[in-house]
């Protein structure tokens, strides 16, 4: 008898033990899974580019594969934040949190967020709730409560656009959203910063002052010397080396009368002009940084010159990396931005 209770036990303890490993390996498994709580960060209105990389989230969210918890702005005009409503309702997500700076910067009419004016007889062409900038929260604001309600070291944010708003976030201090500091919070919460900024090559043989830099300077410098969670650099050439097509453009949009993705990029410059897809490419690396569409520089630390000149120092303990691409990875790379960028919402859009 006690034998045999001997041998229960024994098989009990034995399952618990050949378990343990399949149920962790299972618990990473879905970890890995889950959908990446991603910030866009963005300078939308400067450039059409913003408009493909917020598409091509909101492709890769409808896959399950992100999940795009908030917008923030760093160009400064009041049609901004209206315009990434409408996009955001038009992919059937009109619920996002929107927040803007207001910094000043860059606050010139963009060439195509006039689209939230257009009309289809007396109703929106693009339905947006939100109708100015003046009505949008405060960016700092949206940050802060987007990074509390993620797990700790979850959150991705995919900054294309000025430095501003993450560098703003740095420097805010506790209040009634959470205890922590905004250091404290990015430090806690954010996993990874993927940065379209700089130029780590020379651009026609010359050193090339990359506009997301020198437009807010100073915080670039800051983010680059004070922001505590790794970063990836995209720079200027390896947007410039994967250009959209635009016969994308001209075709693959036309499943609806009006699509803000295409209209935008023809309101920007119009076919047959190939746009480089700087914004797009950290969007793609941020929720694909191990399917090899591009390579990494050894880590580093970034300076930013007093001219905006973007310099990767090399060192083991360094927090930064920059983005590299082979000829093969252009092919590839291509591709996937186009395919995604193109696929229809999964729900239909007026």
């Amino acid at each position: 008898m006690v034998r045999s209770c001997f041998l229960v036990m024994l098989s009990v303890a034995t399952c618990v033990l050949q378990s343990a490993p399949v149920q962790a390996q299972a618990a990473q498994s879905a970890a890995v899974s889950a959908p990446i709580p991603l910030i866009f960060d963005t300078d939308i209105g400067n450039d059409c580019d913003d408009v493909l990389a917020l598409g091509l989230i909101h492709s890769l969210q409808s896959r399950n594969l992100c999940r795009l918890i908030a917008v923030t702005i760093t160009k400064d005009h009041d049609q901004c934040a209206p315009f990434v409503d409408a996009v955001n309702t038009f992919y059937g997500r009109g619920d996002i949190p929107i927040g803007v700076c207001r910094s000043g910067v860059t606050p010139q009419q963009s060439r195509f967020t006039t689209l939230v004016n257009e009309k289809q007889g007396e109703a929106d062409r693009y339905p947006h709730d939100l109708r100015s900038g003046r009505d949008a929260a405060d960016a700092v604001a949206v940050l802060r409560r987007s990074l509390v309600a993620e797990p700790d070291g979850s959150v991705v944010i995919v900054q294309v656009g000025f430095s501003t708003n993450l560098v703003n976030l740095l420097k805010s201090g506790a209040d009634d959203i959470s205890p922590l500091t905004g250091r404290e919070l990015a430090l806690k919460k954010v996993r990874l910063v993927s940065v379209m900024a700089g130029a780590f090559a020379p651009i026609n043989g010359q050193p090339h002052f990359e506009y997301n830099v020198v437009e807010d300077l100073a915080a670039a410098r800051a983010l680059s010397l004070e922001w505590p969670t790794p970063i990836v650099y995209s720079g200027f050439e390896i947007g410039l080396a994967v250009p959209y097509p635009a016969v994308s453009i001209e075709q693959d949009y036309l499943y609806v009368p009006h699509h803000p993705l295409r209209e935008s990029y023809v309101l920007y410059e119009p076919p047959p002009h190939n746009r480089p897809t700087w914004d797009l490419t950290s969007v793609l690396y941020a929720v694909y940084p191990d399917r090899g569409y591009f390579g990494l520089s050894p880590k580093g630390t970034v300076t930013v010159n007093e001219k905006g000149l973007t310099t990767l120092v090399p060192g083991e303990n360094g927090l930064h990396r920059y983005l590299t691409l082979t000829a093969e990875q252009q092919i590839r790379v291509t591709e996937a931005l186009v395919q995604l960028c193109t696929e229809p919402p999964r729900q239909a859009a007026p």
